[in-house]
């Protein structure tokens, strides 16, 4: 039987991850100068909630780090600490172990306490408490120790007269399934000084009538304290919303009534308790504390979506099906079965557009994770380095952002390993001693595209041809192009690096970035100018479930072509084709010259056509602008294919992103126009058209 806090305890990590991201969010507001008082508030809110969720569930390790990270913070939100560069840059490191104790928690880890521990001395250096203080385990568990020394010593006196302050606390039944328990609160406010508290009557309503879901039970308290209203309320915090909260000076002519979020009748007779969505269920409620507005948001189990899009696939293969179905029968197109399906077309696209809306996060949580990279990669290397990030807000498939992980970490590291410069070289050459590595994202063509780029020093092109050329990766002598040398950085086993380190120099580079890229239908290109920096563009399909692509034969087979790649389609003419080279072939597209790609001969279906003349091509385009001509046998159809990955089964095919099912029941590749691009582009012994 499953443990019924366990989906409580799942929805409480899902909260941290929010928390995490708000904290993050806000530290960088205050690294970038443009924060306040409300974002360093909000900095703190995040870590005190996180703090207050883990002590609800024992996470003893969590609570304590926790706690030494919102005591300096604390102190920056009373002014009574600055947030210099220095404090903020250790923020961040304390932001970094409290996500990996989160994780950790979360998985049943545990983070190095040698670690936990260096970042706790230097907060402990700020006032953030002594780290022996914090538990090391989330087996920790405090156990009071009473000393009665009578000193007679005087009374000290009190920072504020004392106050007699009365409490009414009702909670909701929402309070008892959030896992909180009413004794810890009661203890917490008699901690504060003298306390009575009394257990209210419990309503009249008879047994039968009982709800057993609902809550029963309410106190009153009569506290004598030196504290005031903000410690008081402070102890309810994590109860805000789930609870009828009454504080009141005792005496005082309105009874300082105030509820959370409203107040209930006192024998709960007929009460409306508030209601809000309770904690590890779908339903919650998302808001956003600077702009005060709620956002209705469903928690929803991935494979849920998953399902949903294969059954979206599913019915975009049935309407290609249909509608084959249809023109082979020969019915006519004006009539209504091609009107409802033409219909019933237009409903599937709309449908696949509104699961591809639900499966789509923005790269923001992606994004935030590489801060921690740059920042890690800075001290490992000596270097200072900061991160930009541009386009936070561009959505992309759920699976695309865990699989961009692991490639844009590996380039994150060689961006700042061996783009940037050293402090010195930089300064020298007239740059600040930071360096800067920037991240954007938006939408370009259909794709998303993600640039990586940093202003160090570019791509030292004749010491990476060199090095190619030692490791044996190329024959020696070679000329070649820019685009070519840069190339070389993909080969296995390529490596710049002088010696082995903590981020480079083991030979696994680029090329296994290139391939995962691959792997999600992506691409990936270099442009680099010397002493300015180096960019590596990442371009991506916005999904990987259906794509529009143009449906062509070829060599007798049928394939796909993704349209995002397509600029135009050709009519090819003798007087425009043109031999380059021995075996290659180029066509005058009005006034430049682009390589002309047999796709039957590429492909290994036939030797290719003899001639070129009125052959029917396709001109597709590469991200950095490099075009060529695929010369295809037929343009059979122009439709939405659903896209079925073939690396589980068969490997990495090269020219070949994917396959699909079309509408007879046939298996169709689905073509990777920039693999294709890459290779040989000709064929011996090929003739072509003279011109005239």
């Amino acid at each position: 039987m499953q443990d019924p806090l366990h989906d409580i305890r799942a929805s409480f990590f899902v909260e941290c991850e929010e928390l995490l991201e708000a904290l993050q969010d806000g530290l960088g507001e205050l690294e970038a100068g443009g924060g306040d008082a409300e974002t360093i508030h909000v900095v703190f809110r995040a870590v005190h909630s996180i703090k207050g969720g883990a002590g609800a569930f024992g996470l003893g390790a969590l609570v304590g780090f926790a706690h030494a990270f919102e005591t300096v913070l604390d102190e920056v939100r009373a002014d009574r600490l600055a947030p210099t560069p220095e404090l903020l840059r250790l923020f961040f490191k304390c932001s970094d172990v409290l996500s990996d104790l989160v994780r950790a928690a979360r998985d049943n880890g545990q983070v190095a306490p040698a670690r936990v521990g260096a970042i706790l001395t230097e907060l402990h250096s700020f006032g953030g408490g002594a780290a022996a203080e914090t538990p090391a385990s989330d087996d920790f568990r405090p156990t009071p120790i009473v000393l009665d020394l009578d000193l007679d010593l005087p009374p000290v006196p009190s920072a504020r007269p004392a106050r007699t302050w009365r409490i009414r606390f009702v909670p909701g039944a929402e309070l008892y399934t959030a896992g909180h328990e009413p004794l810890f609160l009661l203890r917490a406010l008699a901690a504060l000084g003298k306390a009575e508290v009394r257990i209210d009557p419990l309503p009249s309503t008879p047994f039968v009538a009982y709800d057993p879901a609902s809550s029963l039970l309410s106190w009153t308290i009569v506290l004598d304290t030196n504290e005031n209203e903000t410690a008081i309320r402070d102890i309810f915090e994590f109860a805000e919303g789930l609870c009828t909260l009454e504080i009141g000076l005792s005496g005082a002519a309105d009874g300082g009534r105030r509820d959370m979020p409203s107040a209930a009748p006192a024998n709960n007779e007929g009460a409306a308790m508030p209601v809000p969505p309770p904690l590890g269920e779908e339903a919650a409620s998302g808001r956003d504390p600077r702009l005060g507005k709620t956002a209705a948001t469903v928690r929803v189990d991935l494979d849920r979506i998953e399902r949903l899009v294969n059954l979206v696939g599913e019915l975009v293969i049935n309407q290609a099906m249909l509608s084959q179905s249809v023109a082979e029968a020969g019915l006519a197109a004006d009539g209504k079965i091609s009107s409802g399906l033409d219909e019933f077309l237009q409903l599937t696209r709309d449908i696949q557009d509104g699961v591809m809306m639900i499966r789509a996060q923005p790269v923001k949580s992606l994004f935030q994770r590489l801060g921690r990279i740059v920042r890690e990669s800075s001290d490992a290397s000596g270097k200072s380095a900061r991160l930009v990030t541009e386009g936070e807000a561009t959505e992309i498939d759920k699976t695309m952002i865990e699989r961009l992980s692991d490639p844009l970490t590996h380039m994150i590291r060689n961006a700042v390993d061996h783009g940037l410069e050293s402090a010195e070289r930089r300064l020298a050459a007239g740059k600040p001693a930071e360096g800067t590595v920037t991240v954007r994202a938006g939408h370009r063509s259909g794709r998303v595209v993600i640039d990586v780029g940093d202003d160090g020093a570019g791509i030292d092109r004749p010491r990476v041809q060199a090095i190619a050329e030692e490791r044996g990766l190329i024959p020696p002598g070679l000329t070649l192009g820019e685009s070519e040398i840069d190339s070389l950085l993909f080969l296995p086993g390529f490596s710049t690096a002088g010696q082995v380190s903590r981020l480079s120099g083991r030979g696994v580079g680029m090329d296994v970035v290139r391939n995962a890229i691959a792997t999600l239908g992506g691409r990936i290109s270099i442009s680099s100018e010397p002493g300015r920096g180096t960019t590596f563009s990442i371009s991506l399909p916005l999904t990987l479930a259906v794509l529009d692509g143009m449906v062509v034969e070829a060599g007798g087979e049928t394939l796909v072509v993704p349209l995002s790649a397509i600029l135009e389609t050709l009519t090819l003419r003798n007087e425009d084709v043109t031999r380059i080279g021995p075996s290659a072939t180029a066509v005058r597209i009005r006034d430049s010259f682009v390589p002309l790609l047999d796709l039957a001969w590429l492909l290994g279906y036939g030797p290719g056509r003899p001639l070129y003349g009125d052959a029917i091509a396709l001109l597709i385009a590469h991200d950095d602008g490099t075009r060529a001509a695929l010369v295809v046998d037929r343009i059979v159809d122009q439709r939405q294919v659903v896209i079925k990955g073939l690396e589980d089964s068969y490997g990495r095919v090269p020219g070949v992103a994917a396959a699909t099912i079309l509408g007879d029941g046939r298996i169709a590749l689905i073509l990777d126009p920039s693999d294709l691009m890459s290779r040989p582009q000709g064929r011996p012994g090929l003739r072509y058209a003279e011109a005239g």
